[in-house]
Formats: structure tokens, sequence, C-alpha cells
């Protein structure tokens, strides 16, 4: 058994003994790898597993939950979700996501690092479009922790609560294809591979051709209710298909 694994399972166990009510406070992590007998870097990949599944939830500045995410934490954030919309929240990826990736080749550690493989296995087995979205966008929040900034780390995970919505998880389903998934996963081996070799600039343009791609495709599916957002200048649709493309729309002119 992999030191994750043993992570997990040890985590797992001590969520079942049902010592930790709902909404209860584990203790910090110093005192959580002296009770379980876990490394910190273990244990931290235990917990990122346990977040994924919706186990935990995580408040930068005071600690690890049980369970999920409280209604009264979200209530800032469904303000911002109502005023915002899909085409702002993909301009917001292309911006950010290339910057932590170039940052995580830069400063990740190979715990950092093995977590990404790890995380990429996982997402590469993925046989249904819930375990996909399980496990891509655990692999893309490891990259924002990977930089070691908790103030990138808190934007990041602002943004992609609203991801985490239903309409959006719709809107990511409709919008990918067999093709496009080989696509994606394409793309997630070679900007994890550029951290990996410490390539900032590689890992930053693999992220940015990936976040293009994964904008085109989407902005497609909604070119039918937004008619100029997925254009070019010159009207040419947007949408690549599945070849992941990194070209992009230039802003519309009114004529």
């Amino acid at each position: 058994m992999s030191r994750r694994d043993d992570a997990t399972a040890k985590l797992r166990r001590l969520l079942d003994s049902n010592h930790f009510p709902p909404q209860s406070r584990l203790p910090a992590e110093r005192q959580l790898c002296l009770e379980l007998g876990l490394s910190r870097s273990a244990l931290r990949e235990g917990l990122e597993i346990l977040e994924a599944e919706g186990r935990i939830w995580r408040h930068i500045g005071k600690g690890t939950f049980v369970g999920s995410k409280p209604v009264g934490e979200r209530s800032g954030l469904a303000m911002v979700a109502a005023q915002t919309n899909p085409i702002e929240v993909l301009d917001t990826r292309l911006i950010l996501e290339p910057a932590l990736a170039r940052l995580a080749a830069l400063h990740a550690t190979e715990a950092d690092i093995a977590n990404m493989h790890y995380l990429l296995e996982k997402s590469e087995a993925a046989r249904d479009a819930e375990t996909w979205e399980l496990w891509d966008g655990t692999l893309h929040r490891a990259i924002a922790l990977a930089t070691h900034n908790n103030l990138l780390l808190s934007i990041f995970d602002a943004f992609n609560a609203i991801r985490s919505q239903e309409n959006w998880r719709r809107l990511r389903e409709t919008s990918q294809t067999p093709d496009r998934l080989h696509i994606y996963r394409a793309h997630h081996r070679e900007f994890v591979e550029a951290i990996g070799n410490r390539d900032v600039d590689l890992a930053e343009t693999m992220m940015r051709r990936h976040i293009e791609a994964v904008r085109n495709n989407m902005l497609a599916k909604l070119a039918p209710f937004t008619p100029h957002a997925a254009r070019t200048e010159n009207g040419r649709s947007l949408d690549n298909g599945a070849t992941g493309r990194s070209d992009i729309a230039a802003p519309h002119r009114p004529e």
C-alpha cells in the first residue's frame, strides 16, 4: 500500500468512527500526523482525496471540517455566481491557470509532483463523466496547491467552486466527447511532465493550450445563446473541435 493510500485509509477510519460529527473541526495537521503515524505530506495527500470526495472541506486560516461546506459559507460566492457568466469564468481560468502551472514548476515539492502523477493516473482511468470531473478538478487544484501561495489558492478555489455548480457541470458534460477527452488527457500529461521537469515556460504553454481547448469547446456550446462570444473578429466560429488548437477569439468590434 502506498503512503497516500495508507493515509487515506487511516483518515477514512477516523471519519467512520463518528468521533467527529458533521461540521466539527478536525485536529490540526501536526496532531493528526502524530495520532495517525503519518508524515505531513502523506496526510495532506489523504486530505486532498477526501476533500475531492466531499467528505471534508477546508477553510484557509480556520482548519479542516467534516462533511460538505455549509450553505452559509457559500453565500458570498453565490452572489458572485449570480452576477457572472460562463465566458467570464472561462476567461479567468485562461488568465490564472497558466500562471499557476508556471509557479508550480518553480515551487512544487517532490511530493507535490508525485501527487500530480497519482491524480493524472486516476483521471486517465475514469470511465464516466462524474469520475472524470472529480479527478480532473482535483488535479487542477493540486497544481494550485503546488504554488504554495495561499492567496492564489483562495482565488482558484473561488472560481472553481462556481464551476462545481450543477449548471456548470451540465455545460461541461455536454461539451465533452470521447475525442475531446482523449485530447484533454494528453494535455494533462504534457503539463504535469513539464512541471515535473521544472520547465516553467513549457508548463505555462501546455496549460494555456489545455485551457484554450476547453474554453473553445465550451464556448461553441454557448454560441447559440451568445452569438458574438464564440466568434473571432471576422465572424469565424471559435470551435476547433477536438484538435486542442490554441486559437483565442479576438474581442468583438462593432462594425
